[in-house]
This record gives C-alpha cells, sequence and structure tokens, in this order.
C-alpha cells in the first residue's frame, strides 16, 4: 500500500505542475509558422526526461516548470510556495536573467553550465534537445538560416558543459550536431 501511495503522490504532484504551466504559459506560443501552444514545450522537455530514464519527480516538475520565472509572471517565492525549495532551485538554476542583455545571458548558460547541479544539467539537456529537434524540423518566424546555424553551435556549448550527465540525452544530441555539422571537437 504504502508504494502505491507514493506512486498517486508523484501522479499528483506532476499532474499539479502540469496545470500550474498551463495556466502560466495560457496565452503563449511557440515561434514555430504553425504557431503552437507553448505548453507542448515543457511537457516534451519533461517526456524527454522520461525517455532518458529520469524518475526523479522534482526534476520532472522543474522540466515542466523550466520557463515560468524566466518566460510568465511566476516568481521564485511562487514556486518554493507551491513546489518547494528543490523544484524552485533546479527551475532558479536553468532560469536566464532577463534584465541582461542576450549575449550575455547565452555566455552565462556557457559558463554555468559545468558547475550546474546534476538535475539542472539534466533539465538544461533535455531543453536543448527539444528545442534543437524544433530547429531542425522549421526555423522559426523571424529567424534567418544563419541564426539558426549559431543557435546549434551555441547550443552544442552550453551541452559541453553537461556532459557525463545522461548518455542518452547526450547521445541524442550528438546525432543532432553531427547533423548539422557541430565540429564537437573544437568546443
Amino acid at each position: 500500500m504504502g508504494e502505491a501511495a507514493g506512486m498517486v503522490t508523484d501522479v499528483s504532484d506532476i499532474i499539479k505542475c502540469v496545470n500550474f504551466a498551463a495556466i502560466k504559459h495560457r496565452d503563449q506560443r511557440r515561434k514555430d509558422p504553425q504557431q503552437t501552444p507553448y505548453i507542448n514545450h515543457p511537457i516534451g522537455v519533461a517526456q524527454l526526461l522520461v525517455e532518458a530514464g529520469v524518475e526523479d519527480v522534482g526534476v520532472l516538475q522543474a522540466a515542466l516548470l523550466h520557463d515560468t520565472v524566466e518566460d510568465t509572471n511566476t516568481s521564485h517565492q511562487e514556486l518554493v510556495h507551491v513546489f518547494g525549495s528543490r523544484v524552485a532551485g533546479i527551475v532558479t538554476e536553468v532560469t536566464d536573467d532577463k534584465s541582461l542583455p542576450k549575449a550575455e545571458r547565452k555566455r552565462l548558460q556557457i559558463v554555468h553550465a559545468p558547475s550546474s547541479s546534476h538535475e539542472a544539467k539534466l533539465v538544461k539537456l533535455a531543453d536543448k534537445l527539444y528545442n534543437l529537434r524544433d530547429l531542425g524540423r522549421v526555423i522559426p518566424l523571424g529567424w534567418t538560416e544563419e541564426r539558426a546555424n549559431e543557435y546549434f553551435h551555441w547550443a552544442a556549448r552550453v551541452v559541453a558543459g553537461c556532459r557525463g550527465t545522461n548518455e542518452y540525452l547526450e547521445a541524442e544530441l550528438d546525432k543532432i550536431f553531427t547533423k548539422h555539422g557541430v565540429n564537437l571537437k573544437q568546443l
């Protein structure tokens, strides 16, 4: 009975995050030509973690919530209050400081990747994998092919700082980098 009760709690915790993220991202769309609902992204990131064998509910919750502080009116304190300090902490680790210029935010992702927690690295790898698969499928509205190519190379530098975290995610990312001509030995 104890294991079943724990499983119900885990499912409840995941559904609570899906609902929270869906409400927070309700008016947002991805930048693809289809204007896909934004919520598909955090759900997809969590799904990639499941495919990679991640069973840590806190990591899956953080994946579902990973863009709420950065892209919605959600505060770190709100996440602490609703989901606890561990989940909020993982989200904070993968959240860009929007008060900084874009180039600085991108630079800091590269710099901070190696010193991030294992849990944050998992979310970061799955997030990059989801975004790169999307980018390989279609270039976002307003992007040039050159900008897309720069994103692949920048993402490879972030991923380089997360190596040794999850074999499945890293292998899937390497397939994409190879397909798009990113020389992993030069990172």
